[in-house]
């Protein structure tokens, strides 16, 4: 019998039972209403019972099923009501309870965040924000920044996938989550924030002061390179990346787009929904674009819709802060569309949150499935290959240097021998790259402010400090590697 049928079934039940409760009540009457307040009476019995010889503890309600496992929380509970020393917010201590079960799951990806963090903390990923534009985890005990989104201050700054955050103002952040963290982090346009940074391969940490400011909501930044290569930087999957995506390439195909680069570089994530909409304009109809399992190893297959297809060349490029929602994009291009992916391994995040939104506004993101590859590749941890391994110069992973430092003869610093690599790849000599500033490292600087038309002091701080670093960008710029490689893997082409 379908489910229709059980409906109508249990209808014609109900209309044939009114029919004898109202034949009944006719023939009965009075036998029936001395039923209804003999009830009544046993019903205020038993509920003079219970408030006679019951203690406070929460009823139980018939038709409600008991959960044994919770008995020891709701002792907890009534215990601190009742006993402790001064008077408690109990709406802390239910959000705590809750925050206490979501942490011991021992996910990075899965949060609770009462009312008053939940409104700081959602502000859309569809509309700008206001803080310093990075994207941070928990890893290995550490909180760790993913990537930084691109032109915001945490990029500026010199922020970098990998890069361990200490402290946030001076107040260490060791044991926090990192929601809480973000928290911290996040704060008004034009405000201040300093982090205490340990880069990988480093012992000793920076500070780093950013200036806080509104994070804005483009995602896309398209430029037509040589010989008809048209370069899309996806930053992170908004609402609207996909829209964005396909006004640019309409925009790139009027000036005459022959093939393209996605560069999901620093690219931590975003929406899934975005990522399969962008998979959709290369993923021949019918063909895989991800899987998704849950806990019970059921797989749900979503393959690309019909429609308009993109049949250029492509290319995308992906690094170690490559990560969600990029790597789905990745894989399913490179699996499923013979994309080639070019660029450095990517960061290796293979699980699926969902969040519910309670009615007091606090909010609860809980891991619910992990996602695979078209082919069934669970990346998480292991991230995704490329197909081309290509690293970025060695300069391109220098940390930035504190302006306000001054850095002259004699000095001896981490800093310093950062300053000592910066000069060299921009052809100054600084003699030995040690950390020691030398007579060498003076020279160098002197040389690099004349040709700057600045005034010759050999010390490096405030705005030659910040010339340096600028230059260097520029030179990273023009000497990128992996989108050269995209170019001539490009070339090579015949689609």
């Amino acid at each position: 019998m379908s489910a229709l049928d059980n409906d109508d079934q249990k209808k014609l039940e109900e209309n044939d039972l009114d029919h004898e409760t109202n034949g009944y009540i006719k023939i009965k009457k009075f036998r029936f209403i001395m039923l209804i307040f003999f009830l009544i009476f046993a019903s205020a019995g038993i509920t003079t019972l219970v408030m006679a010889f019951g203690d406070d503890k929460a009823a139980n309600v018939a038709g409600v099923p008991q959960r044994k496992e919770f008995t020891k929380l709701f002792n907890t509970y009534d215990d601190l009501k009742q006993n402790y020393y001064e008077k408690i917010d109990t709406n802390k201590l239910v959000n705590g309870a809750i925050d206490g079960m979501v942490q011991a799951l021992g996910d990075p990806y899965s949060v609770y965040m009462p009312p008053d963090e939940a409104s700081k903390f959602n502000q859309t990923i569809s509309s700008s924000f206001e803080g310093i534009g990075a994207e941070v985890q928990e890893k290995n005990g550490y909180i760790t920044i993913v990537s930084p989104i691109k032109g915001s201050p945490a990029d500026k700054a010199g922020l970098k996938p990998n890069d361990k955050v200490l402290a946030v103002n001076g107040k260490s952040v060791h044991g926090m989550s990192a929601n809480d963290v973000v928290l911290l982090i996040r704060g008004k346009k034009g405000t201040s924030v300093t982090l205490s940074i340990l880069s990988p391969g480093s012992t000793n940490p920076r500070d780093v002061k950013i200036q806080r400011d509104t994070i804005p909501v483009d995602t896309v930044y398209a430029k037509m390179l040589k010989n008809g290569v048209a370069d899309f930087q996806i930053t992170t999957f908004s609402t609207n990346t996909s829209k964005e995506l396909v006004a640019a390439i309409n925009n790139m195909k009027k000036q005459g787009m022959k093939s393209m680069i996605l560069d999901l570089r620093q690219n931590p994530g975003g929406l899934l929904d975005q990522a399969i909409a962008i998979a959709n304009l290369f993923v021949p109809e019918g063909k895989m674009i991800v899987q998704v399992e849950d806990r019970n190893g059921k797989r749900d297959q979503i393959t690309a819709d019909g429609g308009n297809k993109l049949h250029i060349p492509a290319a995308v490029l992906i690094d170690d802060g490559s990560a969600s929602a990029s790597e789905i994009l990745s894989a399913a291009l490179s699996e499923s569309d013979d994309v080639p992916l070019i660029g450095e391994k990517s960061f290796g995040k293979g699980t699926v949150q969902t969040s519910t939104t309670f009615d007091d506004g606090s909010d609860l993101k809980f891991t619910t499935d992990k996602w695979l590859t078209p082919k069934g590749e669970w990346i998480h941890k292991k991230g995704i290959q490329p197909e081309y391994k290509v690293d970025l110069p060695a300069y391109a992973n220098l940390p930035v240097i504190d302006p306000s430092e001054a850095l002259k003869l004699y000095s001896i610093s981490s800093d310093v021998k950062t300053a000592e690599e910066m000069l060299k790849a921009l052809g100054y000599n600084p003699g030995h790259v040690d950390g020691y500033f030398d007579q060498a490292t003076e020279n160098a600087v002197i040389k690099f402010q004349r040709d700057q038309k600045q005034k010759p002091t050999g010390v490096l701080e405030g705005q030659t400090t910040l010339l340096l670093m600028s230059k260097l960008q520029n030179l990273i710029a023009n000497n990128d590697t992996q989108l050269n490689k995209a170019v001539e893997v490009l070339k090579n082409d015949q689609r």
